[in-house]
């Protein structure tokens, strides 16, 4: 399965794609994959290892596994520090050097096809998003910034903070979103596309829309307990446009509908 070939899910998961879209008033995304591939052009692969070296260099490799050392994502670099020092310095820098890595990543992210015309699809009809995600907020903001996206969630972007202990699985970024919207788990909804948003959602209470850019992907969040699984947003899309009130905003005029993606460019 990959995000460009498939667009219709399998029948069980169109039924309850109905079910989870009807019920959904307000809608959290996760932001790496769901709203963009962050690192499409800037490989995530090599900020993980550009983070390792920078702790080499300063004698500190011996706070990293071998396996530690090797790992393709920097989140979990990161992470593995701040469990040896959680709350020092070194991992604020750390984070922080993060954090700019992915600032950069934002001038090269890749909009996830369709994502931007259903964001802003249910922004017409009145559902309320907000993002919930491991990254900074800062890379989310300018992102979305840069896509004029930023209206359909602001202020509702909750993203790292430096109690690195509470990012996903753990569900802290989906309560706070929950407590700020003042939204119920059961009218609400969660896209993600990892076995751990799939975690926070079911610890959370909220139902879970997973989404897989091609089968290993989708294995995984099935593996997690995910019922629901898209490689397309498109069908989404459909939906809101084929309900009794949906596709229309106040003013009783559709949304235009998707449009071809196009490679992000930072605004400034």
């Amino acid at each position: 399965m990959t995000s460009d070939t498939r667009t219709e899910p399998p029948a069980a998961d169109a039924e309850n794609l109905g079910r989870l879209v009807r019920h959904a008033r307000f809608v959290l995304w996760d932001f790496d994959g769901p709203v963009c591939r962050l690192f499409a052009g800037h490989a995530a692969e090599r900020v993980a290892a550009d983070l390792v070296g920078w702790l080499e260099r300063r004698g500190l490799s011996g706070l990293l596994t071998r396996t530690e050392q090797e790992s393709p994502d920097p989140h979990a670099v990161l992470r593995a520090v701040d469990r040896r020092h959680p709350g020092s310095d070194l991992v604020a820098e750390l984070e922080e050097r993060l954090t700019q890595e992915e600032l950069r990543a934002t001038a090269s992210a890749m909009p996830t096809a369709y994502a931007d015309p259903l964001i802003r699809t249910w922004t017409a009809v009145g559902v309320r998003l907000a993002v919930a995600t491991n990254n900074s907020p800062r890379v989310v903001r300018a992102y979305l910034t840069g896509r004029g996206l930023l209206p359909c969630f602001s202020p509702h972007i909750y993203g790292r903070t430096q109690e690195l202990r509470l990012l996903k699985p753990d569900p802290h970024s989906l309560v706070r979103a929950l407590g700020a919207l003042g939204a119920a788990p059961t009218a609400s909804l969660f896209i993600g596309d990892s076995p751990s948003d799939c975690e926070a959602a079911r610890r959370a209470r909220v139902p879970f829309l997973g989404y897989a850019r091609d089968e290993q992907g989708e294995k995984s969040l099935r593996d997690a307990g995910a019922d629901t699984v898209v490689g397309s947003f498109e069908p989404l899309l459909g939906l809101l446009r084929s309900g009794p009130a949906t596709g229309r905003a106040a003013n009783g005029r559709a949304y235009d509908g998707p449009r071809a993606p196009q490679r992000h460019r930072n605004a400034g």
